[in-house]
């Protein structure tokens, strides 16, 4: 067994440590099965951080299809059904009403009807508005004119308006009024409560059947009736469909000395 070389130690036998260098001398590379362990190791946190990271890319990209399919479910579906449902429930003439400019205490108690297609199939839609007023006949109709006119309704002179004549010592009001597709007509009376102090002191409806009289100071204000129709719907203005004009009497038959009712002469 020869002298080891100084600063270099020799274990017998051989072993890992004949591949330490000397003190002060460069490492040597790493060979062998130590190396082949590490580069496996590398290879395989390299591998992990990669599939680590094509993972987070796809959860990503997945989070970012369900946000895409959301929003344009929302846009397509869910605002178009909120919308559609809104407008169903909700009569845009009736909100026009409800926009007009009237003041609070000529619209109280506020009941409105409707019946009939907004399609107009076989019948338009007729819409109808009741409400109180706090004030009389005349306040109340100058204050629902006036509305009525901000709002773009042009009054409208027509026969049968009123379709029933007003009497000359009622105090109703009853006016026309045109805008666009539609007619309105308004009509204010008087209260209820007023209408059962008459029948009250009608002989024919006095005794039990006879309605309760409000105390005298009580019955004050006005009703209020607002009736909205298509205009192609509302006849009144129009010919009557019955007297068509081109349709005329038929003449009587005249006759004249015309030659062509004398009969031919036979040939000689």
């Amino acid at each position: 067994m020869g002298a080891a070389a100084p600063g270099r130690a020799v274990v017998e036998g051989g072993s890992d440590l004949d591949d330490v260098p000397p003190a002060g001398e460069p490492k040597a590379p790493v060979v062998g099965a130590r190396a082949a362990a590490a580069r496996a190791a590398a290879a395989d946190d390299d591998a992990g951080q990669a599939g680590g990271f094509l993972e987070r890319l796809r959860t990503q990209r997945r989070l970012r299809v369900v946000t895409l399919v959301s929003l344009a479910a929302v846009v397509l579906v869910v605002l178009p059904a909120f919308f559609g449902l809104r407008a169903a429930s909700s009569d845009p003439v009736f909100s026009s009403l409800d926009s007009l400019e009237v003041p609070a205490w000529a619209e109280q108690k506020v009941d409105d009807q409707s019946s009939g297609s907004k399609w107009c199939f076989i019948d338009c839609t007729f819409r109808e508005r009741t409400a109180e007023s706090q004030k009389p006949i005349k306040d109340t109709t100058a204050a629902y004119t006036s509305a009525l006119t901000s709002a773009g309704w042009a009054p409208w002179t027509v026969g049968e308006c009123p379709e029933v004549p007003i009497a000359k010592d009622d105090p109703t009001t009853y006016t026309c009024f045109k805008r666009d597709e539609f007619t309105l007509d308004l009509r204010v009376s008087q209260p209820e409560c007023q209408v059962d102090q008459v029948a009250a002191n009608d002989p024919s409806v006095a005794g039990a059947t006879a309605p309760p009289v409000p105390a005298k100071g009580e019955c004050v204000g006005s009703a209020v009736s607002i009736k909205v129709q298509n205009a192609i719907a509302d006849t009144r203005g129009k010919p009557d469909p019955q007297k068509s004009p081109l349709i005329g009497e038929t003449p009587d038959t005249v006759l004249t000395e015309d030659p062509l009712l004398e009969p031919t002469p036979s040939a000689s």
